[in-house]
């Protein structure tokens, strides 16, 4: 079977009849009742210049899916355990490799203290960890600015574990909630830092290491207004093979890379009331890696930012907007010093992607909904850390500007 095929009937078998997904919601096993819930998407990208997100969307591509299904058990009152599977296919990413997406054991001794052990989600922002959950909102893409779609995995989960809690603040000032965690991280290699870098030649076996941070969010006196901060370092190593740049014709050589500095800062804040529903968030990510053993040193700053919208018309359909902001400047020292320029000026298209974002949400039932939305891009920031645009799939350079067209439907249950 094909593999764009392969994602298709996936979905097909979710949209026989309503019956069926019900019917696989829970069952019984040693007297506790087990949840089963799934999800799969299957999306369309047409653009009109630029190949996006490793695809060759000039020309329509439906190489754009994914699927989980996941199970969780109460066992007490105090301790939930679950695990879910996933896949996906997009463009030249991931290709059908399945994972396990978290697998987690969540004890909570009171409402201010709790532990979670696993392969955690981690808590980053508003959204990294419910990516998966493309039904809670009206986006077929969430901004990718923030949340870039190629590199997921780069950040959705973690082996280790979180202490989290809610505290209830006095005089009616909201409560606090928080997560503090650390465990390891460990990147597919089908994800989009390893495709980006075999543009260089450069193929890895491994990618992973320490991962650890925290996240604080307020939910103010004021009804339906969250405020938060998260911040994660992280301490990676990459193995793999390479071309050497300082003599191609030498043929292929061991490559390695590692930590110097690895951190994220974002800031977020979220308003929902009624129909109504505004999110804002800022971040900024410092790459400062160790590479070809150490002989040379690259650093990647990027920041990026989005205000995004969205509003119920009527009880199947919702409207949203989003405008999404991102930079990136890259400096290389040692030995590759003045082989590749430094990128500092973020106003040329190579640095940069703005993106105006309209989009629209059915809901065709209650487990079934169609999102259409349309990208207006200026920029496509190629660079030497993914953001969607990728040499390999534009081999005769880029245009300064991309409108796209993205279709999307999902269900769930």
């Amino acid at each position: 079977m094909h593999r764009p095929t392969l994602g298709l009937a996936f979905l097909c078998v979710f949209l026989r009849t309503d019956q069926l997904a019900l019917q696989a919601q829970e069952f019984k096993l040693f007297d506790r009742t087990v949840q089963v819930h799934g999800f799969a998407s299957q999306g369309f990208i047409y653009t009109d210049d630029n190949n996006w997100l490793t695809m060759n969307t000039s020309q329509g591509s439906g190489a754009f899916t994914d699927f989980g299904l996941n199970l969780t058990s109460r066992v007490t009152d105090r301790l939930l355990v679950g695990a879910q599977g996933y896949d996906r296919n997009l463009g030249q990413i991931g290709q059908y490799h399945p994972s396990l997406d978290w697998a987690v054991a969540d004890y909570r001794f009171r409402d201010w203290f709790g532990v979670r052990g696993g392969k955690v989600k981690t808590r980053l922002g508003l959204y990294n960890d419910t990516q998966d959950l493309d039904f809670l909102r009206p986006f077929a893409l969430l901004p990718q600015s923030v949340y870039p779609t190629d590199i997921r995995d780069a950040t959705i989960a973690h082996v280790g574990g979180d202490i989290y809690g809610t505290l209830s603040l006095k005089q009616g000032l909201g409560d606090l909630s928080y997560t503090v965690y650390a465990g390891h991280r460990s990147d597919s290699i089908y994800s989009g830092y390893p495709y980006l870098l075999t543009q260089f030649g450069t193929h890895f076996t491994s990618f992973g290491g320490l991962q650890y941070g925290g996240d604080l969010r307020w939910n103010t006196p004021a009804k339906g207004l969250l405020i938060g901060a998260s911040r994660l370092d992280q301490d990676t190593t990459g193995k793999g093979t390479s071309v050497s740049p300082f003599n191609p014709t030498a043929g292929i050589i061991p490559y390695s890379e590692s930590s110097k500095a690895d951190w994220t800062n974002q800031f977020y804040s979220q308003y929902a009331r009624g129909k109504l529903h505004i999110d804002s968030e800022c971040r900024r990510y410092v790459r400062d890696q160790l590479i070809f053993g150490g002989t040379s040193e690259n650093l990647d700053d990027v920041r990026g930012w989005y205000v995004a919208g969205a509003y119920r018309i009527i009880k199947r359909l919702e409207l949203g907007s989003y405008y999404s902001r991102y930079s990136i400047t890259t400096l290389d020292f040692g030995a590759l010093a003045g082989i590749p320029p430094n990128q500092t000026d973020t106003g040329l298209p190579a640095n940069h992607v703005y993106d105006k974002v309209i989009t629209g949400r059915v809901d065709l039932n209650k487990f079934w909904n169609v999102k259409v939305e349309g990208h207006f891009m200026n920029g496509y920031g190629s660079s030497t850390y993914p953001d969607g645009f990728y040499p390999q799939v534009n081999p005769e350079g880029f245009k300064p500007n991309t409108n796209a067209l993205v279709l999307k439907t999902g269900v769930y249950f």
